[in-house]
């Protein structure tokens, strides 16, 4: 008889993962794991001594998958920040069970918004920024809260099924928030 197949940690990530992107992370346990994995609990509990280090895990995957998703900018010469924005309210549409994960869950909690934008994986988004801008990293940061608070709120809305996509709306909208932005850090300036 062949040896089963080994389940490494990575494997149990992903199935955790993609069980979060289809159905929601508040369904991440180890028999929904194990299911996805077509084996039994014990070796999604073998990498896992509880299920929430296995969301914690998850989260992570998530938050690089949505980091590589942001930075995915379908038309750069529309301007960076606008295509980081609306990749953002994209992310939310196309996978709503991962924004919810990402950013209206408890792993979430914990972080204020001052953290966030410091966070290592924030770096590559206020890099391009800087670089489409100009600027210092701090007068960056402040251009990217107000972009991230206006893109967050509609991205909320829709991912919670409240609100129709309009995207010649909402790009408008962005482009008005990121000018604005712009002008009152280059009038602090002064």
């Amino acid at each position: 008889m062949p040896p089963k197949p080994k389940i490494t940690k990575d494997m149990v990530i992903d199935a955790a993962f993609e069980v979060a992107r289809k159905t929601g992370a508040e369904n991440i346990n180890a028999r929904t794991v194990a299911k996805k994995l077509k084996c039994s609990t014990q070796p999604v509990m073998y990498h896992f001594a509880t299920i929430e280090e296995l969301k914690k895990a998850a989260y992570a995957k998530a938050d690089c998958y949505h980091s590589e998703y942001l930075m995915n900018i379908e038309s750069p010469q529309e301007g960076v920040m606008l295509g980081i924005g609306l990749n953002y309210i994209r992310f939310a549409i196309e996978e709503p069970h991962l924004f919810r994960f990402l950013f209206q869950s408890n792993f979430f909690t914990g972080t204020t918004l001052l953290e966030m934008i410091d966070a290592e994986e924030l770096a590559p988004v206020l890099s391009a920024m800087q670089k489409a801008v100009g600027g210092s990293i701090d007068q960056i940061k402040k251009i990217f809260i107000t972009i991230f608070l206006f893109a967050h709120g509609y991205a909320s809305i829709i991912a919670n099924n409240s609100l129709e996509y309009d995207e010649e709306l909402i790009k408008s909208h962005l482009e008005r928030a990121y000018r604005g932005a712009i002008l009152a850090v280059q009038e602090e300036t002064k």
